[in-house]
Formats: structure tokens, sequence, C-alpha cells
């Protein structure tokens, strides 16, 4: 199947790129002008020169596409370079999404994000705006909204080894973050995370099913665990002890408002708020699709550098 992906040289994209070309499909990615090195290169996969507002670079990656991923998604807006949650997750999705329907590309995968009914962010409203564009056309559509995902970064951004530089290394305690003004249960929201090979195989196995026409699939690993629970297990695998110390959302909030537009900053307010919404499944998306999924666990995170 010839399929063109719209953020194939990120995290979840290098990924899915490598599983769609040893499963013999021809894989055309478009590709920012300069980040050439970022494209996995194995047989099969072809580099389409452009960014997601260019409609000439779109045209050409579409062309004769039998079916178009997009997977962009952000975790923090940066206005002064064009970054927002508008522009890239709503905006670009639409346009991609309408000129798959002009090409006549048959099946449109499109990567979400879980808990975006909440609508309550920008990033979730930007997500769930790009869902319906693409629920309303005449395209073969499949969503896919996994929870956080972890995995070998590659040198890309990652959840895992994103926590470990700012929050296992640094010399302070970790933050157990809670709502109110009371401690008790702090840090115990819970999260599904999801390992990237499984997400990646979920695309790939949706392209081959179909059934997975008109679906929206939730993704998560087998565990729902406390925030707690997750730094623990990182700075295990991490080869650390980390301190952890309750932190109150209602004092680092307003902090977080004011310092998160900054890179440096670890958490954006609104990163504060979905994660004290917590991020689990309800839907076991991955065993619908004939799927098992892998354990957030010492294994699987061997890449965090621990002791061997």
């Amino acid at each position: 199947m010839k399929v063109s992906i719209i953020g194939g040289t990120g995290f979840v994209g290098s990924y899915l790129v490598d599983k769609l070309c040893a499963d013999g499909h021809e894989v055309r990615v478009l590709t920012r002008p300069g980040s050439e090195h970022r494209l996995s290169s194995p047989s099969g996969c072809q580099a389409v020169s452009g960014e997601v507002g260019d409609e000439a670079a779109l045209r050409e990656l579409l062309s004769d596409a039998e079916a178009a991923i997009y997977l962009i998604g952000i975790l923090r807006e940066d206005p002064r370079a064009g970054i927002s949650f508008d522009a890239l997750q709503r905006r670009g999705a639409e346009r991609t999404i309408g000129l798959a329907e002009e090409l006549g590309v048959g099946r449109f995968l499109l990567m979400s994000a879980n808990g975006v009914d909440a609508a309550a962010t920008p990033y979730q409203t930007t997500k769930l705006a790009a869902e319906e564009r693409l629920r309303q056309s005449s395209l073969n559509w499949t969503i896919f909204r996994p929870s956080v995902i972890f995995g070998d970064p590659r040198g890309r951004m990652e959840f895992c080894s994103q926590l470990k530089a700012e929050l296992i290394d640094s010399p302070l305690p970790a933050p157990l973050f809670f709502p109110g003004f009371s401690p008790l249960g702090a840090g115990s929201f819970r999260l599904g995370p999801v390992h990237v090979e499984d997400v990646a195989a979920a695309f790939a196995a949706a392209l081959a099913n179909p059934d997975s026409g008109g679906q929206t699939y939730h993704l998560c690993g087998p565990q729902a665990l406390t925030w707690k629970e997750i730094l623990q297990a990182i700075a295990a695998a991490a080869g650390k002890s980390k301190l952890m110390l309750p932190a109150p959302a209602i004092l680092i909030a307003p902090v977080a408002g004011l310092l998160g537009r900054f890179s440096w900053f670890p958490v954006t307010r609104d990163q504060l708020s979905m994660l004290l919404a917590g991020n689990t499944c309800s839907d076991d998306g991955l065993a619908r699709l004939g799927l098992s999924a892998q354990r957030f666990d010492q294994s699987t995170l061997a890449y965090l550098g621990g002791p061997a």
C-alpha cells in the first residue's frame, strides 16, 4: 500500500515508518527542510520536502496515495516560531484532510489523544476539532487516542526521558501534584502509559483491517499507574533513589501560567491541569486490534540508562 505520513520524523513517526516499511508498504514522509537527518530511511521510504502549511508539498505527498496518516502533535506552543496548537493540530490536519478528499486518498488515520473529550485546554480542543473534521469527511477514517507514550526516544522528546531529565535528575524533590489544599493522596492520579512500538503496531494493524474504518481506538498499556508509581519506576530504571514531596497545584498553577511558555520550565498550566485529570482508558483499543500491550516496567524502561 502507498502510505503518506505527516509527522513521520517525530517520536512515534520514526517507529511507524520502520513498522510500515517492514510490512512492505511504500512510505512517503513529509520532511521539513533541514530535518532530513531525522527521517528513518529503511527500504521503501521516500522523503517529500515541505511544511504542513505548504499546499504544494502536501499535494505531492498525497498524490497517488492509498492511505494518509496525520501524526503531528505538540506539547507546548511557541508563537514566535509559528508553533501553535491551532496551526499544527487543527488547521494542519484540516488542510490535509481536505486535500486527501480532493485527491481521492482512500484511508485516513489520525493521531489524536486520550481525554480530548474534556475539551478543557487548547491542546484538547484542537485535537477534537481535527477529529470532527475527519468524521465529517468522505474518507474511510480511523482515529487513535493514546495515553502518554513511552519508549526509547531515539534522540527525540519522550515522556519518561523528559521526566527523568527534569524531575528525577534534578537536585530538588520530585513533585507529587495534588488538587485543593489537602496533601492526602498526593500523586495518586493515574495514567495508562502505552509503549511506542504498540502504538505503531496499532496503526499498522488498522491499515490491514477493513473493519477498522469508522472506528476510534483508545490506546493504553495494561497498567493504570499513579503519578507516584510512574516516577518511582523511572527513578529505579535510572538506578536512582529519589525524594518525592507533595506539591499543591493551586500554588504551582499560577507560576506555570507565567513561566510555562519557556521551554526550560517543566510544565505548563494546561499540562498540569490535564495531568491531575488522569489519563486512563476504559476501552482496550489494542485488544480490539488483536494486539497485546507491553508493560511499563524495568525491561521496557531500560533505555533510561540504569545499571545493567
